[in-house]
């Protein structure tokens, strides 16, 4: 064996245990980062010679082993923009690259992929969600109006803070109770109603029986811009009535309508349903008053009682309303919230898996770009398809654990210890061949 052999592979050795040195550090150094994934030390012997007569000494090259698949601990957090991933998977995420306005208020991003576990997000001065290493968060943008997710591509999430826009009241649905013998007459169901513009406008229902299991009702409209208050007006039947046999106390029939006041026709199926047309200033608006279905108990019914029994009422339209918050779901569904107590559904946050995220390339900010090791991005939705499942408000803290890393440096430690003794023994021993001359 060779002393210039053993000094050498005791160098190599030196080498190593400074690498292993240096990832302990990394670890230690990033042990409270969010979503940091620590890096292992694997050292790997490479001969010279080795066989049944001889074994020359060789070398150690210490190589990195990335964790990268093992979960760190989910902690709360008073965030409710916060993100955290329990069990596999990752954020995607764009770099900026730059502005691309005088004002820099629209960001570049780089082309390039990539996928973090840092999930702590928050929407910045722009409106883009980006989380504290300035990473861009990416989703599938989702139809407000149907709520259809497009899952063709994934672009930077971006919370449009404009009003939500008035919806004039289209439908009214009225659950309530006639009595079978009133204490007074006619009865009214006050409904709060929607133009346009969202302004608002009451519209009275006066209730009148004109004999048992028959009444009248009038449908008042006091700010119709037509000066003419009633609408119409229309004779609700209950119970058995010209042949629709339904139980007792449920709409049979709805009849004698005038004006705009229109109705649905008996069937045994379908719902009793009075509508009719109002003109707030922007045209005629005609709205649906559902009264549940024929024969059924579930709307507007007439049994024992003096008094009108409100159950519920409800319409759809809605008043303008401001930007109020943000918020996220379990579902990665971001979700804009208004004043005037609407939401809008405008991205979903995918999750990405690879088949071997061990093999995935490092970046800056504890974000990691695919390789041909890893294999290709699969985005899916949270929870499926071996994606992991998203906590909302809580992050993934780092995977570090500082006591198995205080037992590492230990080992690294004595070891690099060792190989310089070897070093210096090499060295002695190369010495005392150079005195033999003497």
């Amino acid at each position: 064996m060779s002393l210039f052999g053993a000094m050498n592979t005791a160098i190599s050795g030196l080498n190593a245990q400074s690498a292993s040195f240096a990832n302990i550090s990394d670890n230690v150094a990033n042990s409270q980062t969010v979503g940091f994934k620590r890096t292992d030390t694997a050292f790997i012997d490479f001969l010279t010679t080795s066989n049944a007569t001889e074994n020359s000494s060789g070398a150690v090259v210490a190589r990195p082993n990335y964790i990268n698949n093992v979960q760190g601990t989910v902690a709360q957090s008073d965030n409710p923009l916060a993100l955290a991933i329990t069990g596999q998977g990752f954020f995607p995420v764009s770099l900026p690259t730059g502005a691309t306005s005088a004002t820099g208020t629209t960001p570049t991003f780089s082309a390039l992929p990539n996928y973090t576990r840092t999930g702590d997000f928050s929407m910045n001065n722009t409106g883009y969600l980006v989380n504290s290493a300035g990473e861009y968060l990416n989703g599938w943008a989702v139809n407000s109006s149907t709520g259809q997710v497009n899952r063709n591509s994934v672009a930077p999430i971006k919370v449009n803070q404009s009003v939500y826009n008035p919806v004039a009241t289209s439908n009214v649905t009225l659950a309530a109770n006639l009595p079978a013998t009133p204490s007074s007459s006619p009865l009214s169901s006050l409904v709060n109603v929607y133009d346009g513009l969202g302004t608002v406008h009451t519209v009275t229902l006066s209730w009148t029986q004109n004999a048992t299991n028959d009444w009248t009702v009038a449908v008042n409209v006091p700010d119709d811009t037509s000066g003419t208050v009633s609408r119409g007006t229309a004779e609700v039947q209950f119970g058995v009535t010209s042949g629709n046999w339904v139980a007792d106390g449920t709409i049979g029939n709805i009849i004698n309508t005038t004006s705009t006041v229109a109705a649905t026709p008996f069937s045994t199926t379908g719902d009793a349903t009075l509508s009719f047309t109002s003109n707030f200033g922007q045209g005629n608006q005609t709205i649906n008053v559902n009264l549940g279905q024929y024969g059924a108990s579930l709307g507007l019914t007439q049994y024992a009682g003096t008094t009108y029994s409100l159950r519920s009422l409800s319409q759809d339209g809605v008043p303008p309303g401001a930007f109020s918050s943000i918020s996220t779901k379990a579902t990665g569904d971001i979700v804009v919230n208004y004043d005037n107590g609407q939401t809008r559904t405008i991205a979903r946050v995918p999750v990405v898996t690879f088949a071997d995220p061990n093999a995935l390339q490092r970046t800056n900010g504890q974000a990691f770009t695919a390789t041909l090791s890893s294999g290709s991005a699969v985005a899916d939705d949270a929870g499926s398809n071996g994606a992991g499942a998203l906590i909302v408000g809580s992050i993934e803290q780092s995977n570090v654990d500082i006591a198995q890393e205080f037992s590492k440096l230990i080992v690294a430690q004595r070891a690099y210890s060792a190989n310089t003794k070897l070093v210096t023994t090499a060295d002695e021993l190369l010495q005392q061949t150079i005195d033999m001359k003497r």
